[in-house]
């Protein structure tokens, strides 16, 4: 969402006519500003979090390129680059997949065929695609535990745990990420049509 388009979703509901709003609909908007304000805040701390990571991440990558050969680094630095890309698939997929069931859960006998074939079709495609990446998130899992094994030859058991620790916190980060934006995407949405339910 725009800064601009966040604005007015924080301000233009106050300047209406509060005689054309109901008091459930202000309340509720009320909440759900309240609402998204916490969840953009919590999004900035875990923003602030991610830059920190990376930097651990660097200093990290400095040390093994002094310890490790050559082709041991490049299997490293490929394995935590596919750490975020495969992650980051299967968590869009997975939240894609819930937001195609969520609607389907929603059809009945009123809803239009197309649409019905349109969903069950979705939904397929996106099953078949987060099997697909749950394959690759297992053979990312086996890369990092050679990964690990070459790197308990250089590294001390300190070093090796911060290793370890790093990929636990990269992880946790990506998924807490993801979980943020979903939610900050839905409370948006639920605002912006209370705010274009308003009567001008």
């Amino acid at each position: 969402m725009t800064s601009h388009l966040r604005n007015s979703l924080l301000t233009d509901w106050k300047l209406s006519e509060p005689e054309n709003i109901s008091p459930a609909k202000l309340e509720l908007m009320a909440s759900l500003q309240s609402r998204l304000q916490a969840l953009w805040e919590e999004q900035e701390r875990v923003l602030l979090e991610v830059r920190e990571c990376a930097k651990w991440g660097e200093e990290l990558e400095v040390l093994v390129r002094e310890l490790c050969k050559p082709n041991e680094f490049e299997r490293y630095l490929m394995f935590i680059g596919d750490l975020e890309k495969v992650l980051s698939l299967l968590l869009c997929l997975s939240s894609r997949l819930a937001r195609v069931q969520n609607a389907m859960s929603r059809m009945d006998g009123n809803t239009e065929p197309e649409e019905k074939q349109s969903l069950n079709e979705r939904h397929k495609l996106l099953s078949r695609q987060r099997e697909d990446a749950k394959d690759l998130k297992e053979n990312l899992d086996r890369r990092e535990r050679v990964v690990s094994g070459i790197l308990a030859k250089y590294l001390t058991e300190q070093q090796l745990q911060d290793y370890q620790h790093f990929v636990q916190v990269k992880t946790s980060l990506l998924i807490e990420q993801k979980d943020l934006e979903e939610q900050i995407r839905f409370f948006e949405e639920q605002l912006e049509n209370l705010e274009q339910s308003i009567p001008i």
